[in-house]
């Protein structure tokens, strides 16, 4: 089995830094000259992914980004927000607490959403990229059996265990709900990051609204 954590370890960013930026592809620029909406937005997550080494088609009508003939990440432009989405975002260490959810039976993918160009800082978002090359460099895949399997992590169960109506709206959502709220609390590092994150998030679960319900 394969360690995400160890894929990420062995992982050179300076390596990957010296990478050439990859060519640009006709069909992807067709899109972005069409776009109405999320234009600057598309060319600026286009840039960043290119200056990292993937190479770009158009895939399901969106610009696609790939690693060696797999596909690592997609531009999704949306009413409300542009996402850039990783295939395998699952994988990823949420260093920011920025990574969403697809949806409730997405167990794979997750995104970035961006409201303007402003949100795109390109540090940060090469810093995903990077991730993503390196899992996807690594072979490594999603175990879908053990994302099924929640683990809570231990912030979460102390504060369960003392609210038993919190306990019981918690496991009472979807388990799409349950694993967004999860992958959201265990993105922080520090116990007492995870705990303000729960603990923020407690009147959206009493709610049995889910991370990204409006």
């Amino acid at each position: 089995m394969h360690d995400v954590a160890a894929a990420l370890r062995s992982y050179d960013p300076i390596g990957f830094g010296e990478c050439p930026m990859s060519a640009q592809n006709p069909k992807v620029d067709a899109f972005v000259s069409r776009a109405k909406k999320w234009q600057r937005e598309t060319k600026k997550l286009r840039t960043i992914l290119l200056d990292c080494g993937l190479d770009e088609d158009l895939k399901w009508g969106k610009p696609c980004f790939q690693f060696e003939g797999s596909n690592v990440a997609i531009i999704q432009p949306f009413k409300e927000h542009c996402s850039l989405m990783f295939f395998k975002g699952a994988l990823l260490e949420d260093t920011h607490g920025l990574l969403r959810s697809q949806g409730e039976n997405t167990q794979s993918a997750l995104r970035l959403e961006f409201t303007g160009e402003a949100g795109i800082k390109k540090t940060v978002v090469k810093a995903y990229a990077k991730q993503a090359i390196a899992v996807q460099r690594a072979g490594l895949e999603v175990d879908f059996k053990a994302k099924r399997e929640l683990e809570l992590p231990d912030e979460l169960t102390r504060i369960l265990k003392k609210d038993r109506k919190l306990a019981d709206a918690f496991h009472a959502l979807t388990p799409g709900r349950q694993r967004g709220y999860v992958l959201h609390f265990t993105g922080a590092k520090q116990s007492k990051t995870r705990t303000a994150r729960i603990e923020k998030c407690i009147p959206r679960i009493r709610a049995g609204r889910g991370m990204n319900d409006r």
